[in-house]
């Protein structure tokens, strides 16, 4: 008997909405069909188990199909199947309840999930990219009449009887005119590969041909024949459905291969698995990252049951762990979720924080089980547990357990370690401990040296993250400051009692100043003449602390751009008792001063690897000159 009605006396608008506003999105159409019918096939599993359904299940594969000269895409499983009640019911009905509030609160919406989570949209997202929808089904009901559904994007429907013999659901989209490009293989295999890759039930894709063994010919060699096999395109079965006991190392590496051919080896993984107070299973890899800082996002990807759903995970994921790479499955998530939803639901949080104590748990277990491999891994390590700390006060509290510090000698500390090791000597007379770094060893060698004549030790921090680290750690260590080891003369650094004094008169001082200000003739630099030992060099170039910090952390995008307008400002601090100072005083001739108050400025630059172009040129030939 053939049936026609109405969807709803209210729902007028409802297919222009779904077309206009779920357009950017309407590969979607294929994931929510290929996942109702993984829906039907699971329950018609569940059903024969609970011996509710005494028929033969038979082979459950879903298939995806294509026909060019039809305009039609097919989705056909051999699941649950449905009456034409209720086709009626689920089709008709549920999908649309509410639909009248859905016309009103959603016209202007932007969010194609928001709209589809919160009204049960999933089978109408076909509309998007068909004119004409037809449901063929027979239940596995003893006795069942198969039915056919047709509607052409309007709010009319029409139910007849379908010529349907197996159990199951076949859902043909005619498509329209706009959509044509998902006419086309390689297309839909995109959608599939994203969307159905892990899937639970088999998904068959058309065919594909494999070569195989057709005995041998005259000559006594193999002979091969082309056959046309089913091509399955997913793997039902991923390793983080498995016990991780029942995995090996190959076993993760592959996945990982799997999911990012081009990537290398990860350094190590978390398998994540709980199932109170939220469902939530996983591989989490820590990838190898280029010292660059390139953020990699959009590497995490998220599934409901097996699902993509999405690889934005940013409210899901710890900001700091967003450089991890792998797979979380979440059936506490809808399927189609919006941004909303994840910033206002509690088991997104909790799954957040679950994440990251495990993370942490994780990393502390390497650190207390093999040190020195843990050391080795430390340069890629560093980055996530630095950003960690920084980002996370509950992560700062166990990660100042295994964060490492590194010293230019290529030695590593805790936190608590380091702090004993430099008290000693790097303790001020306010009793500041001061801790010492550089950004770059071979450009601060010099002022590194310096540091080390006396006993003092000297940290790098040559990450890109480094800038923000070193002020969130002054921020937590007590009684402690960071210093570049070239923010100024290393007797200055550190602020200690019987330090040098400068043995220059006043007078002297002034007209030293007066003859490098002249030499140098360049406001950019401020002259000092200060006490040093006479060991040290007689010049030396210097940001202060603040001004370089602020400009690090510009550079490395902290939010503070304001410094990075600003101009450079070096100070130039003359050490008094060098024998060079002593020798320019002495000279009677003023242009001989200004030559070797000169050299030795070019010679502080030449240390610092300022000293470039035409400068450095004239410093050649005036070094020539002295010679």
């Amino acid at each position: 008997m053939q049936e026609k009605g109405t969807i709803s006396i209210h729902t007028e608008n409802i297919f222009p909405i779904i077309k206009k506003f779920l357009y950017s999105d309407n590969e979607i159409f294929l994931r929510e069909l290929v996942s109702n019918a993984v829906d039907a096939s699971q329950k018609i599993k569940r059903l024969a188990a609970l011996g509710e359904y005494k028929g033969e299940l038979g082979d459950l594969t879903i298939d995806v199909s294509f026909d060019k000269d039809k305009k039609t895409i097919t989705v056909s499983d051999k699941g649950i199947g449905m009456t034409a009640e209720e086709i009626k019911k689920y089709i008709n009905q549920i999908a649309f309840s509410g639909a009248s509030e859905f016309v009103e609160k959603f016209k202007d919406a932007k969010d194609a999930n928001e709209i589809i989570g919160k009204f049960g949209l999933g089978f109408y997202s076909a509309f998007m990219v068909a004119d004409t929808v037809e449901i063929h089904s027979l239940s596995r009901e003893e006795g069942a009449e198969p039915a056919k559904w047709v509607c052409d994007g309007s709010t009319e429907f029409e139910i007849s009887p379908s010529d349907k013999t197996e159990r199951g659901t076949d859902v043909i989209l005619h498509i329209n005119s706009e959509s044509e490009e998902f006419l086309d293989k390689w297309k839909l295999q995109e959608i599939l590969d994203k969307y159905a890759k892990f899937l639970p039930v088999p998904i068959r894709f058309g065919t594909k041909s494999e070569s195989v063994e057709d005995g041998v010919d005259d000559k006594g060699e193999k002979k091969w024949k082309s056959v046309e096999v089913d091509n399955i395109i997913n793997t039902t079965n991923p390793i983080w459905t498995q016990a991780p006991s029942e995995l090996t190392d190959e076993d993760y590496l592959k996945f990982y291969k799997e999911l990012y051919p081009m990537s290398e080896d990860p350094l190590f993984w978390i398998h994540l698995n709980v199932d109170y107070p939220f469902n939530l299973t996983g591989v989490l890899y820590f990838p190898k990252v280029k010292n660059d800082f390139d953020l990699q996002r959009n590497k995490i990807k998220l599934f409901s049951r097996q699902v993509f759903i999405t690889d934005e995970v940013k409210d899901i994921v710890p900001e700091f762990l967003m450089l991890l790479h792998g797979v979380i499955d979440s059936p506490d998530i809808p399927l189609n979720v919006s941004r909303s939803f994840l910033q206002a639901d509690s088991n997104v949080k909790k799954i957040n924080n679950y994440i990251t104590k495990k993370v942490a748990d994780k990393l502390g277990e390497l650190f207390k089980k093999d040190r020195k491999v843990y050391e080795e891994k430390w340069k890629d390590i560093g980055l996530f547990v630095k950003y960690g700390m920084i980002s996370e006060d509950k992560f700062y509290e166990k990660g100042k357990d295994f964060a490492l510090l590194t010293n230019t000698n290529g030695e590593h500390f805790t936190l608590d370690e380091y702090r004993e090791k430099v008290k000693p000597y790097q303790t001020g007379k306010d009793e500041t401990l001061v801790y010492l770094y550089a950004t770059d060893a071979d450009k601060q060698d010099t002022f590194i040296q310096s540091a080390n004549k006396k006993d003092y030790d000297v940290l790098l921090m040559d990450s890109p993250i480094d800038s923000h680290f070193i002020q969130h750690l002054e921020g937590k260590l007590e009684k402690a400051s960071l210093k570049r080891v070239d923010a100024d003369v290393v007797d200055k650094l550190i602020d200690k009692e019987g330090g040098y004094e400068n043995l220059l008169t006043e007078e002297q001082s002034n007209k030293v100043k007066e003859i490098f200000e002249k030499a140098i003739n360049n406001k950019t630099y401020s002259v000092e003449v200060q006490g040093s030992s006479p060991e040290e060099l007689p010049v030396t170039v210097t940001m202060d602390e603040f001004m370089r910090r602020m400009k690090d952390m510009a550079k490395n995008g902290g939010g503070m751009g304001l410094y990075g307008s600003f101009p450079d400002n070096y100070k130039v601090g003359v050490n008094g008792n060098h024998p060079v100072v002593d020798k320019i005083l002495k000279s009677e001739d003023a242009a001989e001063q200004e030559r070797l108050a000169k050299q030795a400025f070019d010679l502080a630059l030449l240390s610092q690897g300022l000293l470039t172009g035409k400068e450095l040129t004239a410093f050649v030939k005036r070094s020539v000159e002295l010679i």
